[in-house]
């Protein structure tokens, strides 16, 4: 018994001398050393340090798991590089595009070239240019089915999310790649953050593949970026145009003549224009259901009058990213479709820098600091903003009120009386919106009286009516008018972009002579008119009940229904009039199934609501005020195509 305790204590002793000798080293052991610096950061910043015109240019095929044209043999995404000459590990931005041969990016329509070997010569932008020897590596993705990726498109669906992931995949040492002549390719250069940026699709695309998480994304920049397919190709329940998600996937397609026939007719098929609802094929296509997925940061930048890709697209996905907690910060102009490289160009590159060091190089700048919002709400006129929308503001309810033989009235009371109108199809915005006390049948026009102080709105307008048709089916449209002269962007001009070029250039980078840093300056085209429209809303009355099920009515009963104005965020002037107009079919923004359908209106069961931060100085009508000078509209034609590429 006592030999055992003695035995017992002896291993104590030991355990405890064991124990005390190893503390002492480690508290005796020289520290781990620190990591080098990187030596392209200095004062807070990466700067300028590698040759642009010796960097590395490289050309892979990227191996995939997608059969996406049916050939039995695995989709390859064609993938070129450009990268600093150095053994440091740098991080990647990214722009997966389906433009690099068929259309053209950016402002100038550029396309990729390539050498006699078919190893990338010039990429189009000036990302390569100006981030490349700051220490990143640019990588330009063809879109599964476009340019020299194999596979065909399915317009935002697992395939084109698939083929980027796949790129990200073997980045981050998940798959597989190799050169043209079929040697291996290997990442081992980057550290596998990848931040993915780009304009309309290819911003589109950085959003499809956040929403699948995958491992190594850690920022994105959608620039007027698409969401939901659904809100770019349906406006609740009205096709944009028919056999959309077809033509699309053609006019990008990349493939030999004949090979994504049968891909393209079966999307059109699975969009189901016949009755416009939501359905599996555009859930698929649904990026703001999965934002829960999203690990990476988010800066947004959209126009807030873009006619491409509509304004709901960033509003709904800002905010189920704030649902989601996800690092985020938003840039809205005033323009159309347009690049903020092409409205507020230092600025831009300011903030791109400044995002890009924080969220791939891990430099802490205080980016993420400070407002969330930058807004133009009037031509260049940029204010900062706290959020999206403007904190404090909150919906009111404004009623509607018959007018007698031209315009209502918009008050803060209870709306009274019925207006009906007569679907014309060739009625036009100019048409519909210009002269509003002026009595038409084919539209109702309903008019405030002046604000008595500056009026901030802020966020998305709707519309509710009681209604009563003739027809089972017909289109409801809405627009939100400000009537009162201003200077303001002429969205509409120059394909929807609302910019112009000049004749000097400015340079973002460094050139070669196969690839140039310099870029045409641009304007933003501003005229000054009588009115503008602060929001247009379209919808089906065959989807009153909602998207996912075409109802149609039963002539001569009452339904209710709202439609969902495009979100905005403008300041109205003391003296301007708020006016909405109502009609019904939309040919210039739509394709719909003209009816012919007589609506009646019952206006004291229909409100307006409008989105007001602050006060919202609009007071009671009797009668309509006169307005004097609102019938030409500028611009005074308006051809808006149905059928656009994103």
């Amino acid at each position: 018994m006592e030999n055992r305790r003695s035995r017992r204590a002896a291993a104590a002793a030991v355990a405890l001398i064991t124990a005390l000798l190893t503390l002492v080293g480690a508290l005796t052991a020289p520290a781990a050393a620190a990591p080098p610096p990187l030596p392209y950061v200095h004062g807070g910043q990466t700067v300028p340090t590698y040759s642009y015109a010796d960097a590395v240019r490289e050309s892979v095929q990227v191996d995939t798991h997608l059969d996406s044209d049916h050939d039995g043999k695995p989709d390859t995404v064609a993938v070129d590089v450009v990268r600093p000459r150095t053994t440091t590990r740098v991080p990647v931005i990214m722009e997966a595009s389906p433009y690099y041969s068929c259309c053209g990016r950016g402002n100038e329509s550029q396309v990729k070239t390539y050498d006699q070997h078919g190893t990338i010569l010039s990429m189009p932008l000036a990302y390569d240019n100006y981030f490349v020897p700051r220490g990143y590596a640019f990588v330009a993705v063809d879109l599964v089915g476009t340019n020299r990726s194999t596979g065909c498109g399915d317009v935002g669906g697992p395939a084109e999310i698939g083929s980027v992931e796949a790129v990200i995949d073997w980045l981050n040492g998940r798959g597989t790649a190799r050169y043209r002549d079929g040697r291996t390719a290997s990442p081992g250069w980057t550290t596998g953050r990848v931040g993915m940026i780009g304009k309309s699709w290819d911003g589109t695309l950085a959003n499809g593949v956040a929403a699948t998480g995958v491992p190594g994304l850690k920022t994105i920049v959608p620039v007027s970026g698409i969401s939901s397919w659904y809100d770019y190709m349906r406006l609740d329940g009205v096709p944009r145009a028919t056999d959309y998600p077809g033509w699309l996937a053609s006019a990008v397609n990349g493939r030999p003549a004949g090979t994504c026939d049968a891909v393209q007719s079966d999307l059109n098929t699975a969009g189901d224009d016949a009755t416009g609802d939501y359905n599996d094929f555009w859930a698929a296509r649904d990026y703001v259901r999965d934002a829960s997925k999203v690990r990476a940061s988010v800066l947004i930048a959209h126009g807030l009058n873009d006619q491409n890709v509509f304004a709901r697209n960033f509003s709904r996905w800002w905010d189920a990213l704030a649902a989601h907690h996800v690092p985020r910060k938003l840039w809205l102009h005033q323009e159309g479709h347009t690049d903020p490289f092409d409205i507020d160009r230092g600025a831009w590159m300011t903030m791109l820098h400044r995002w890009f060091d924080y969220w791939l190089q891990g430099i802490h700048n205080g980016v993420m600091s400070g407002p969330k919002v930058r807004v133009e709400r009037a031509p260049r006129q940029w204010q900062q903003q706290a959020d999206y929308p403007a904190p404090g503001a909150r919906p009111v309810r404004l009623g509607l009120g018959a007018g007698d033989g031209g315009a209502g009235t918009i008050d803060t009371g209870r709306g009274s009386g019925t207006v009906t109108l007569t679907d014309n199809p060739n009625l036009t915005e100019t048409q519909a919106v210009g002269d509003p006390n002026t009595a038409r049948a084919d539209r109702a026009a309903f008019l405030a009286t002046a604000f008595s102080g500056t009026t901030h709105l802020s966020g998305t307008p709707t519309v509710t009516l009681r209604f009563r048709s003739d027809k089972p089916d017909t289109e409801l449209t809405a627009k939100l008018v400000d009537y009162g002269t201003a200077a303001r962007d002429d969205y509409l001009a120059n394909d929807l972009s609302g910019i112009e070029n000049l004749a000097t250039r400015s340079c973002w980078g460094e050139s070669t002579a196969d690839d140039s840093a310099c870029y045409l300056d641009t304007t933003e085209i501003v005229r000054t008119t009588d009115y503008g429209v602060l929001s247009r809303g379209w919808t089906d009355a065959a989807h009153h009940t909602g998207l996912t099920r075409y109802t149609p009515v039963t002539p001569g009963r009452w339904y209710s229904i709202t439609i969902r104005l495009q979100p905005q965020d403008q300041l109205l002037a003391a003296g301007h009039h708020l006016g909405l107009v109502l009609s019904l079919s939309d040919e210039e923004n739509t394709t719909p199934s003209g009816t012919g359908a007589n609506v009646t209106v019952d206006l004291t069961h229909s409100t307006l609501s409008l989105p007001v931060a602050g006060a919202t100085h609009l007071g009671t009508a009797t009668t309509a005020p006169r307005l004097t000078g609102t019938a030409p509209a500028a611009p005074a034609t308006r051809s808006t195509p149905t059928r656009l590429l994103p």
